[in-house]
């Protein structure tokens, strides 16, 4: 059976339902695009994995939203402005350095008061953000084609402790990845155009602010945010996805697992999947494939190689979430914060925890703290090696020595989740396989790409960019109409 539409979306994460909300927006307004969402799982929201049991609500893969404009206006349109929540913007951040939790300098006012760093650690951040910094240059940099990774950015621009003990552990939480082998420039674009701009981070900074657009006027429909809050909803993150796949109806398939691709003649596209109702074709005029680049790369083996292989050159190490309770007389001090991160050399394997029923309310039983933690990455791909029963047993000896009363028997444990591939890495040479990817592209009219690995992990980036594409994907089809 052949299914005519005008645009297929493989994969149903928050990229791709952003998108196909958008078409489906679009068409309700008045211009006619028919649209089907393909996914393979039996449930929407790819990395989003809100769960619940026994009087708790955890996350096994994002925990939190920055809330940016597109992410909060999506979730107004699918009716979700009630259930929106947000954690106190002031409630901070820790870094565990040298058997401490050390609050995260979030000021002028704390950096120059705070023991995470020495004097000699703030004087050298305070000259380098002014401006005083060595030109990136020499033979390792030009074996890197001119890119700096992060630690080479950062030891040069704020020195090496703002390194070691504040940037390290930011980029371990959002990416899990290694900062000896990340582009600076492509997980870090915003600080790294700031320092071309003006010089200095500082004067980037401000010389950014000047000549950067101008804010659109706030929609009063759209709740009002500050910098520095995350956000959530009452049920958690799946939420979102939920909420949008019902408004799409069935225009989304479920269990639906692409086994080819392949053009016509009439250059349209001709997809094949397997279904619970057994095989089904589908021909489309557009094709948005929103899933990872491994998976996308197969399919990509005989539809165009260059892309394949371009594809095949990210990596996705492999993180474990382990979420654990523990019984509020068993944590040494009350928890009163977003959570900690863990610099690599401190004797403690795992990555970083949230303090999950300190962010938002509601999320544990009274009198139970709920952690969930994270362990793995592109600096310990060990941990791959290991059962449920050994993580649990290492991130629980890890908070006994960070967060816990000496002691203190075994937690309540509601998930250990191994993501395999977890987190793309955009390491050097990130922007090159961007290229070559675009370059194989025009081969195949109607075709786009639109997943994490290109624009952002962040749930905010992967909205912003679902709905990008999706007005690249309506001009495409007014334009060949």
């Amino acid at each position: 059976m052949t299914n005519v539409v005008d645009s297929l979306i493989v994969g149903a994460g928050i990229t791709g339902l952003s998108l196909a909300h958008a078409l489906h927006k679009e068409a309700k307004t008045g211009t006619p695009v028919k649209i089907l969402v393909a996914e393979s799982l039996g449930r929407v929201g790819g990395n989003i994995t809100t769960c619940t049991g026994n009087g708790f609500l955890w996350e096994e893969g994002p925990n939190s939203f920055s809330p940016t404009v597109e992410l909060m206006k999506l979730a107004v349109d699918v009716g979700l402005k009630e259930e929106l929540i947000f954690a106190d913007r002031k409630l901070p951040r820790f870094v565990y350095w040298q058997n401490k939790l050390q609050p995260v300098p979030m000021t002028p006012q704390a950096m120059i008061q705070s023991q995470l760093l020495s004097f000699p650690g703030k004087l050298r951040a305070l000259f380098g953000a002014l401006g005083f910094v060595a030109p990136a240059m020499g033979a390792t940099l030009s074996q890197q084609g001119g890119q700096e990774t992060i630690s080479q950015f950062f030891r040069r621009h704020l020195g090496t402790e703002v390194m070691q003990r504040l940037v390290e552990p930011f980029v371990s939480g959002v990416y899990a990845g290694d900062p000896e082998q990340l582009s600076a420039a492509a997980a870090f674009g915003r600080v790294t155009r700031m320092a071309d701009l003006g010089g200095g981070l500082v004067a980037g900074a401000l010389l950014g602010a000047r000549k950067g657009p101008k804010k659109m006027p706030a929609d009063p429909n759209i709740p009002k945010t500050k910098p520095g809050e995350l956000g959530s909803f009452k049920g958690g993150l799946k939420a979102l996805p939920e909420a949008i796949a019902a408004q799409l109806g069935d225009r989304l398939k479920l269990n639906w697992h692409l086994t080819g691709l392949h053009r016509t003649e009439n250059k349209t596209y001709i997809a094949e999947f397997s279904t619970p109702d057994g095989p089904q074709q589908v021909e489309t005029r557009t094709v948005v494939l929103t899933t990872p680049a491994y998976v996308t790369a197969d399919w990509f083996q005989s539809l165009q190689p260059e892309v394949s292989t371009a594809l095949q050159a990210f990596t996705y190490p492999t993180v474990a979430c382990v979420v654990l309770a523990y019984p509020k007389s068993d944590v040494k001090e009350k928890m009163v914060g977003f959570g900690n991160l863990i610099p690599r050399g401190q004797g403690i394997r795992t990555l970083g925890t949230i303090w999950s029923s300190s962010l938002f309310a509601n999320r544990a039983p009274a009198g139970w703290q709920t952690l969930t933690s994270f362990i793995g990455g592109a600096t310990d791909s060990g941990i791959a090696n290991l059962d449920a029963e050994q993580i649990v047993a290492q991130v629980h000896r890890d908070l006994s020595r960070i967060l816990l009363k000496p002691d203190v028997p075994q937690p309540k444990v509601l998930a250990v989740k191994v993501w395999k591939q977890a987190i793309p890495q955009y390491n050097l040479g990130h922007f090159d396989r961007l290229e070559q990817i675009d370059r194989g592209l025009k081969s195949l009219p109607g075709v786009y790409l639109c997943s994490n690995y290109l624009g952002g992990v962040a749930l905010g980036d992967c909205v912003r960019l679902g709905l990008e594409r999706a007005i690249e994907v309506s001009k495409y089809l007014q334009e060949t109409s």
